[in-house]
């Protein structure tokens, strides 16, 4: 990652990822977002209005996203279709990110260009009476996605270093144990077959607070606004802390963690449907052979 600049941009660097899914790729857009494994994070010196590797404006944001559609769903289907040969492969995005950062509209935007069918959402709350009763990462793992799928997670595993680190809902030394447990939960995912888009939706606390007052000044947002995500804002520096630690300690080669500016939703939107087209890409599922005679096939339906 770079620190934002006079222009609120980042470098640029990489090539296009995998060739005849996409007319022109041009960059690789993960380079520019990756959080590399020990390198410290200064999310204040992070600018969340940017738009590193983007396209020119918003119009040609919202364009460029829509065309996305149809290679997304070809290679999700190609990834399908792989596992019905015992390929094991798919693809969990994680979405993490302050109140009003984006994560459901995320969800909303670059899922709605997938194939229902082959996704497996999942928004994760405060854990229920029999999830505490069990390791933070039992609900995890019955809502990952099984081979051939994509999941997308509404916040994840991450809370349990998150709030519970910032709100004191456990022991300090039983958080501090969580990273590690969180990054060899991560490595055998990535040894199953499990590609992790790990996203951080950067938001700025100003913006944030434009996005509470318009929930506030519209009764049919009311069902979204919490008195919680007031006493929550008192809590940014802490927050923020735990996000540069978790980013910091579980962005690993196995399952490196991105930083999304996300004042901006139309980049936010085109950023992450960017990262998770380049991530299939690079995965490269293909069509399986048929276990079949095709023409003999063929001439038996022609002599029916």
């Amino acid at each position: 990652m770079a620190k934002k600049d006079k222009h609120g941009e980042r470098g640029t660097n990489g090539d296009g990822g995998a060739e005849a899914v996409r007319e022109d790729p041009g960059p690789a857009l993960a380079p520019l977002l990756r959080v590399a494994p020990g390198e410290r994070v200064g999310l204040a010196s992070l600018d969340t209005s940017a738009t590193p590797g983007g396209p020119s404006g918003k119009a040609a944001g919202i364009e460029d996203a829509a065309r996305t559609a149809a290679p997304l769903a070809s290679l999700q289907e190609r990834l399908y279709a792989a596992s019905t040969a015992g390929d094991r492969r798919r693809v969990l995005l994680v979405l993490q990110g302050m109140d009003t950062s984006g994560k459901g509209g995320t969800v909303k935007h670059v899922a709605g260009r997938l194939n229902p069918s082959g996704c497996r959402i999942r928004a994760f709350k405060a854990p229920t009476r029999e999830e505490r009763a069990h390791s933070f990462l039992w609900r995890i793992e019955k809502a990952l996605p099984r081979p051939g799928e994509i999941g997308v997670f509404d916040r994840s595993h991450y809370e349990d270093v998150l709030v519970a680190r910032v709100r004191e809902l456990v022991p300090a030394d039983r958080v501090e144990r969580r990273y590690a447990q969180i990054n060899a939960f991560e490595k055998a995912l990535a040894d199953d077959g499990v590609t992790l888009v790990k996203v951080f939706l950067h938001i700025g606390r100003e913006e944030q607070r434009e996005r509470l007052l318009a929930r506030l000044d519209d009764p049919d947002k009311h069902w979204k606004f919490s008195t919680g995500d007031i006493e929550d804002r008192a809590l940014w520096p802490a927050y923020r802390e735990a996000y540069e630690l978790a980013l910091e300690r579980c962005s690993t080669e196995a399952a490196p963690w991105y930083v999304v500016p996300a004042d901006r939703k139309w980049y936010r939107n085109w950023a992450v449907g960017r990262l998770l087209l380049e991530h299939l890409e690079a995965i490269g599922p293909a069509y399986p052979p048929g276990d079949f005679d095709v023409e003999e096939c063929r001439a038996r339906l022609l002599s029916d």
